[in-house]
């Protein structure tokens, strides 16, 4: 089977879809196709395969291309050495997996020095050959080895020399890819991970104190469990070890080694399999596997960060609305900056209601000066230190003043960070770090996704042990994750940044700089075949990039759609038909009824049809949700105010594996373990609840001293009879 057919034909079995989508789907991203472009504009070519289907197969195909260079490597030092045969070719070839290629090539692979080795220098080998062949016979196990002695190679006696044939024997054993394939999945199916505290840390309360002594079958240990005890190891609190039936193990080695033949060094090849495992075996495939547990805990982790962040970007935005930001704190003061509802900055200001100024008077002058000045409809205060203080004082201000203006607390995570950052220094180059995160607060409200892509996606706080993962699997996923979300959203080319555009389909910096620079120079894209004019923006970039960017001033409406240009001569044909312009058919749905797909089946397939015509009925609309504001209770400011039964509402900030953290307005987010998330039984916490999501919740636990809040999720169940605050 040739390279590539084997490429193809193993993807096809790991995403279980047809030869002929696989082949299609590969071709397109080796041809430089994006995740989102496939998936949206050639639906016919990959039989509508999501982004998800297709990110598997990208990984997949660059999982095996790596294979393939590991197995030419492998090839060639095997064949360097004169010990590539037919048949090891063959096993080596046909291998689709990379530990079992490593075991494969391990007989070969170049040594440090070992005792085999060293028994090899001695000229032992011809010994082991013998130990593992000789029957019981005329032929004493003296008189076989008494030829090795030999005093000038340093073998001084019948037993040195039998040792040291037995140490390659268990060499042999330990590096016989069919045994140690054997071991390892025995170690993995049945092992038991016990995690234990280091001496030094027996009295001593940490955050890894509930791993102090845990048992658990390793395989159905929880990822965010494995990736703590990995962590308490790195820091020298926790010590683990994978229990494994070694009785067992040892004598199913001996049976593979020995199969149903009688040998005159029986005793001898049992021992050298006990010292196999007990030796050469069991600490390192201990280590592999939990290693690979280790792995797909990442995995699992980054998958959570990628769904949290998913949701967190594509969270509803408040539009265009003028906003006040608040980035609240005490010392200091809380910094306030306005934009208006194009989002651009208007003016910035310092007031200090909170300890230890407590300017209420002057602080309220100061707001309503602003609001009468600028005419905002939201009021965004961050969540960090002093945000109950600061939000008290807004809505009593508001209340007291009969405004009608909401005001609702938003995560600033990562505001610092991008506040201090190179972008934020050339987006507003004349204020200090303070203003830039009220700034940033707004505009996080008003478009969560155009804010949110300015910061590093790890300074976000969405994940779990975001920093002990594979960072450059994390970054991959997570560039990955935001070029979906631009995509889906779309982005309005007259007005979207540079860190914007660079994560549309096919665009990247260079390009998205060009773009911008552009439009400063020329005034505004009128259409997006303009952008056939930005330098090094090709016709494989506009195939890329066009469908995504949007101009909702062109003269041509559908300019302002999902529907790529390579379309248009669709729309424009059943428009012709039904006797309209183009204009006039775009959400005229008692003429869209009247289309019939299969007369323009010559034009476009049946998936993109069908495409064009849903995108027809709403041209231009914005997928997200519709945004909501939300309220936090007015008597409970601190977890000091929390009771068991109080029931509240609050936000998820983030989603785990074993349940969501939802923020109530008391500095500490609350903890829904995966078991109050749902009356019925839940298998993932995001069948459940998303990042964003507004929660009506009941406190269960109070811990003070360790901050910790059990909550249980209220929202969705069939039964609520919780007793309010005041009962």
């Amino acid at each position: 089977m040739e390279a590539a057919e084997f490429l193809l034909s193993n993807i096809r079995r790991d995403v279980e879809r047809s030869q002929e989508v696989v082949a299609n789907a590969v071709e397109l991203l080796k041809g430089g196709a994006t995740i989102p472009f496939i998936a949206r504009y050639r639906k016919e070519r990959t039989g509508g395969m999501d982004e998800t289907v297709i990110r598997k197969i990208a990984d997949r195909l660059e999982y095996y291309q790596q294979l393939q260079e590991r197995k030419d490597t492998i090839l060639k030092s095997i064949e360097s050495q004169g010990k590539l045969t037919d048949e090891l070719k063959k096993q080596v070839v046909e291998c689709v997996d990379k530990a079992v290629l490593e075991d494969i090539y391990l007989p070969y692979k170049p040594k440090h020095k070992t005792r085999a080795s060293v028994a090899r220098e001695k000229g032992l080998e011809p010994l082991a050959d013998i130990m593992m062949t000789e029957k019981p016979g005329q032929k004493s196990k003296e008189y076989l080895a008494t030829p090795f002695v030999n005093e000038e190679k340093g073998v001084e006696s019948i037993e040195e020399a039998i040792a040291g044939a037995r140490d390659i024997i268990a060499e042999r054993i330990s590096d016989d890819a069919v045994i140690r394939g054997w071991v390892r999945t025995i170690t993995a199916n049945n092992g038991i991970l016990k995690s234990m505290v280091m001496p030094d840390f027996k009295d001593v309360k940490t955050k890894y104190s509930n791993y102090y002594d845990i048992s658990e079958p390793l395989k159905s240990a929880p990822s965010h469990r494995i990736l703590a005890i990995r962590r308490g190891n790195k820091e020298d609190v926790l010590h683990w070890k994978l229990q494994v039936d070694e009785e067992y193990i040892v004598k199913r080695i001996e049976e593979m080694t020995l199969g149903k033949q009688e040998l005159l060094f029986k005793d001898e090849i049992i021992a050298a399999a006990n010292d196999s495992y007990g030796r050469l075996m069991s600490l390192s495939i201990a280590a592999e596997v939990f290693m690979a547990a280790v792995e797909k805990a990442e995995a699992e982790a980054i998958g959570v960060f990628s769904i949290n962040l998913r949701n967190l970007l594509l969270a509803p935005p408040a539009g265009s609305r003028g906003i006040i930001g608040i980035d609240p704190g005490f010392r200091t003061g809380c910094k306030v900056a306005v934009v208006d509802e194009m989002g651009d900055f208007k003016e910035f200001r310092t007031i200090y209601p909170t300890a230890p100024k407590n300017d209420l008077a002057g602080s309220e002058m100061i707001l309503l000066e602003l609001i009468r000045k600028y005419k905002p409809e939201l009021i965004a205060i961050g969540n960090g230190t002093g945000s109950r203080e600061t939000d008290q004082f807004v809505k009593l201000m508001l209340k007291k003043n009969k405004l009608t203006i909401h005001s609702m607390v938003v995560s600033e995570a990562g505001a610092s960070v991008y506040s201090a950052s190179e972008l934020a220094g050339k987006e507003y180059p004349d204020l200090d770090l303070t203003a830039r995160g009220a700034i940033s607060i707004a505009h996080r409200l008003q478009d969560p996704l155009a804010e949110l892509v300015k910061i590093d996606p790890k300074s976000i706080g969405v994940g779990q042990y975001q920093h002990d993962v594979n960072q450059k699997e994390l970054k991959k996923s997570l560039e990955l994750t935001v070029e979906s979300c631009v995509n889906f959203v779309g982005v309005d080319l007259n007005t979207a940044s540079t860190v914007l555009l660079k994560h549309v389909s096919g665009i990247g910096p260079q390009i998205a700089e060009n773009i911008v620079k552009y439009r400063t120079e020329n005034g505004k894209f009128k259409g997006r075949k303009e952008l056939k004019e930005v330098p090094k923006l090709g016709p494989k970039a506009f195939e890329q990039c066009a469908g995504f960017l949007k101009v909702p001033d062109s003269n041509n409406p559908l300019d302002n759609s999902t529907i790529h240009p390579e379309s248009y001569n669709v729309v424009e044909k059943i428009a012709g038909d039904l006797g309209v312009k183009v204009k006039d058919l775009m959400g005229n749905n008692e003429l869209i009824e009247k289309i019939k797909p299969e007369n323009y089946a010559q034009e476009a397939g049946a998936m993109t049809l069908r495409d064009i015509i849903a995108e027809l009925r709403k041209p231009g609309r914005d997928p997200r949700k519709e945004f909501k504001s939300v309220e936090f209770s007015s008597e409970i400011n601190d977890i000091k105010d929390l009771a068991v039964g109080v029931v509240l509402t609050g936000t998820v900030t983030n989603v785990t594996n074993f349940g969501a953290f939802v923020d109530i307005g008391v500095h500490q987010d609350g903890l829904i373990h995966i078991s109050q998330l749902s009356d019925k039984f839940v298998k993932s916490p995001y069948d459940i609840v998303s990042v964003g999501d507004t929660v009506t919740v009941e406190v269960l636990s109070v811990d003070i001293e360790r901050k910790r809040i059990g909550i249980k999720n209220l929202t969705g169940r069939k039964k609520q009879v919780p007793r309010s605050f005041d009962s």
